[in-house]
């Protein structure tokens, strides 16, 4: 084995991407314990959040003198729901944390360094340069307690959005990857129209990973949504909200009476009405957005400069007079430039950080 901190901290990093948008309002951590050079035990922040990472790692362990601890966030220092990290870190005799980023909660940030090394154990501060992204949902949580919003979209060749023969307009590569995202965040923003065109489940279908639905919010201020579709065969196994106005009692009974959730707005007309939403989405526990809609939804997120991250799939195929556009583009060709590097049997991903 290696001797490179940087390996165990994106070893660590690797296990924590395995919960990312699994662990509620707290982040997704991982910890790798090292002793005379070999990984003696590892641990992931749990589903919901709790317990955390490095009690994950520790809690077993009968002996661990000595050892070092390699987490991808500052371990806390405060009292919350469980006890504070440092303290099994403190009564393991752990001799060494290397940690990658501070955690910007005001109840831990900087204190773990200070608290440890009172107690004789080593720290520092590395810096993953492969996943140096990778908390910037968290951090933008904590700095503006609202969600973290991601948006896709698919094109063609031809830059169109519709195809009109056929459900998909990029190959099954690119709607892995899709559905991976979907995994990743708790919960999918779209549209009654989307939902309505395409009769999507909005679901991850990837083996392994198909026991995670991200909860849905669909924006249907009028209520047009169609009774019978697939995502109704869920409505027991996810939170199913309709985004919609207050003005529409009547009809909000039927779909109550269906399994849906309601969330009341006075409108969405602007970057305000969408921000005060986004608090509601997030006082009600959830931090990371994924955004799949139209483009004239989309077009409208871009305009009022509300989306945090985009990824733009385009196919390598041409739709021509088999395609169309139900709205401009031109807010999205400004994000194409150069695509990710990844393979996708000839499709092509860009991504665009705002």
């Amino acid at each position: 084995m290696t001797k490179n901190h940087n390996f165990f901290i994106d070893l660590a990093f690797n296990l924590a991407e395995k919960n990312l948008g699994q662990t509620g309002l707290n982040p997704s951590v991982g910890s790798i314990v090292v002793k005379n050079n070999s990984v003696i035990s590892s641990g992931v922040t749990s589903s919901n959040g709790r317990p955390h990472s490095e009690y994950n790692a520790l809690k077993n362990l009968k002996n661990c003198c000595g050892a070092s601890l390699y987490t991808t966030l500052e371990p806390c220092t405060h009292f919350g729901k469980t006890p504070p990290c440092i303290n099994i870190i403190i009564k393991k005799k752990i001799k060494k944390v290397f940690y990658s980023n501070n955690d910007p909660d005001i109840r831990t940030y900087q204190k773990a360094k200070k608290i440890l090394i009172a107690k004789g154990i080593k720290t520092k501060l590395i810096k993953s340069k492969k996943f140096s992204r990778f908390y910037d949902s968290y951090f933008f949580n904590k700095k503006n307690e609202l969600p973290f919003i991601t948006a896709k979209i698919a094109i063609s060749k031809d830059f169109l959005t519709i195809n009109k023969k056929n459900k998909w307009i990029t190959n099954i590569n690119s709607r892995n990857i899709v559905h991976l995202m979907r995994y990743k965040h708790d919960c999918i923003i779209s549209t009654y129209k989307s939902i309505n065109q395409d009769n999507s489940s909005l679901n991850c279908r990837i083996k392994g990973l198909n026991n995670n639905k991200p909860d849905l919010f669909i924006i249907d201020l009028n209520l047009k949504l169609k009774k019978n579709l697939s995502l109704n065969s869920l409505l027991r196994k996810r939170n199913t909200y309709i985004v919609t106005l207050k003005k529409n009692k009547k009809k909000i009974k039927i779909f109550k009476r269906l399994g849906f959730k309601i969330l009341l707005i006075k409108s969405l007309n602007n970057k305000k009405d969408f921000s005060l939403l986004s608090k509601k989405i997030y006082k009600l526990g959830y931090c990371r957005i994924f955004i799949e809609t139209g483009m004239t939804f989309l077009n409208f997120l871009l305009k009022i400069k509300i989306i945090n991250d985009l990824y733009i799939f385009k196919s390598n195929k041409k739709l021509g007079k088999k395609g169309q556009n139900n709205d401009t583009l031109k807010f999205l060709k400004k994000y194409i430039s150069k695509p990710v590097s990844i393979n996708l049997n000839g499709d092509k991903l860009y991504n665009y950080q705002f």
